[in-house]
């Protein structure tokens, strides 16, 4: 027979042992990240092979460990060998330190647990993430409303863009028989639709373009990508000729999909010209602002984002440059009457009768059903700490890149491989008469050298046939001095490492 008392106990609930339990339990592991915390070491994993034999497997017993035993082990299997993403070494990704509102924020989400799905599941919630997503849209530009909802991050945002322009292209482009629109959403694509409409982007733009528009059904074969200028953004002429050309062959574009913000060299798509052409061309207009969007709340560089108002829809990322814990994105319609093509009532969650009596529908406008009550992160730390103190943080990190580009210039045996817009600096190790065959294992080496050794996480990408080494310089605790620092280290381990690569006697960490 089942022991209720200690299903209470393990069980998060009024239960007095477990209530008990938990605050015990809380601070204990509160007190091994405090400890985690103040060791200055980046990361102590060591290399993969180091962290496998660490990790073990997974063998849970027949009884249990308990609590104590077990997160004993967690903290010697996970929190331990974990990547310290706030410390000023760690700018390889958009992987941003984290405000401590969230920390404290997700104590509240997990302890609540609410679900997103309907109203009785989250009922301050829901009302609170309408008046977020409001906020934001003003923010944006688009004027008040709620035509928005929070996402896991930028790919389900950008899937929510590509699914709706899409659908609105066919609604605007096929008809049935009786002169009404078409329903992708009722009858399934048209039979034509599949090689004639296309999605335009730069070359720079997220993979998530291309891969959600796989998932869609559509294939790669529906993303016509556009050459990028000197500054990795979209070249304004490119598109023009690629847009006309697309209808020279009778397609269809049905969304251009600009950035603000790219992830590797933080470009920032002209806006304003993009929808000069999107208008000409009768094409749905998303800007992927997974990171660029940060600038909305930016003193200094706002004006970067000018025309994302005039936008239909926008990805906004908060586990990037508003350094909020994973995860926690946005996505904003401007004009609500096109949730129509995701709509679909069900009675348990949302019911006719419910939205005629102002009952809050948030699963409507989502691709989740159940879903975290994220918005309380971002909602909690701008009501903390006010804008202005917002705003420096976000700022602090493009001020930081370009100091760190006029570093780069000056030093020897250092290069910029594409001019700082952003928060990011692509750069490469090149020693003077180093042979030019070697460079790219150099630098790919360099890196993974310093990671394995918990020195520094730096990215590795390519900018054009160049292997690059890239810097995120988005931390709002990252100081000059600390990328100098870094770049030390980079310049010292490419010294160390360089002759044995040339002469093959080199054998990477990574293996």
């Amino acid at each position: 027979m089942a022991d209720i008392s200690k299903h209470r106990q393990s069980l998060f609930c009024r239960d007095p042992q477990s209530v008990a339990d938990y605050e015990t339990a809380m601070k204990d592991a509160v007190k091994a990240v405090s400890h985690w915390l103040k060791n200055e070491k980046m990361y102590t994993g060591g290399s993969i092979k180091e962290l496998r034999a660490t990790i073990g497997g997974f063998n849970p017993s027949k009884d249990g460990l308990g609590i104590k035993k077990s997160l004993d082990h967690l903290v010697e299997i996970f929190l331990n060998p974990s990547l310290k993403v706030h410390h000023p070494h760690s700018l390889a990704h958009l992987h941003c330190p984290t405000m401590v509102t969230s920390q404290i924020a997700e104590v509240l989400i997990n302890a609540t647990n609410q679900s997103m799905d309907s109203w009785d599941q989250s009922p301050a919630g829901s009302i609170m993430e309408e008046h977020l997503i409001d906020w934001l849209r003003q923010k944006v530009g688009y004027g008040k409303g709620t035509s928005g909802v929070f996402t896991s991050g930028g790919t389900q945002s950008n899937l929510m863009g590509v699914l709706l322009a899409r659908d609105w292209a066919v609604a605007n482009n096929w008809k049935n028989a009786d002169g009404s629109e078409w329903s992708v959403q009722r009858d399934g694509l048209p039979a034509d639709a599949l090689k004639k409409i296309k999605v335009v982007c730069s070359e720079n733009a997220h993979f998530s373009v291309q891969k959600n528009m796989a998932m869609m059904g559509m294939g790669f074969q529906s993303v016509v990508t556009v050459p990028t200028n000197a500054n990795a953004q979209m070249d304004i002429a490119e598109l023009e000729k690629t847009l006309n050309q697309l209808k020279a062959e009778d397609k269809i574009t049905a969304c251009i999909v600009a950035t603000a913000g790219t992830t590797d060299a933080g470009a920032i798509d002209d806006l304003k010209a993009i929808r000069k052409l999107a208008d000409r061309h009768k094409a749905w207009l998303h800007v992927d602002a997974a990171w660029g969007g940060a600038l909305l709340l930016s003193k200094d560089y706002r004006r970067l984002l000018d025309g994302i108002e005039l936008t239909d829809s926008v990805t906004l990322d908060f586990h990037k440059h508003f350094f909020q814990t994973i995860s926690c994105g946005a996505f904003l319609l401007k004009d609500p009457a096109n949730y129509r093509f995701i709509d679909y009532k069900a009675d348990y969650l949302n019911s006719e009768y419910d939205e005629q009596h102002g009952v809050p529908n948030l699963v409507s406008k989502s691709l989740q059903t159940t879903r975290r009550f994220d918005a309380l992160k971002l909602w909690f730390t701008l009501e903390a700490l006010g804008e202005d103190l917002y705003a420096s943080m976000i700022d602090h990190g493009v001020k930081l890149t370009k100091q760190v580009e006029a570093y780069i210039h000056a030093a020897e045996g250092l290069e910029m491989l594409v001019l700082t817009q952003f928060a990011a600096v692509l750069f490469r190790v090149n020693p003077k008469g180093y042979p030019a065959q070697w460079l790219d294992a150099l630098n790919q080496n360099v890196a993974d050298e310093l990671f394995a050794r918990g020195e520094a996480n730096i990215g590795v990408t390519k900018v054009g046939d160049k292997q690059s080494l890239k810097m995120t310089t988005l931390s709002p605790i990252a100081t000059l001095e600390d990328v100098k620092a870094l770049l030390d280290l980079v310049l010292a381990e490419a010294d160390r490492i360089k002759d044995a690569i040339a002469d093959g006697t080199y054998i990477p960490p990574i293996d």
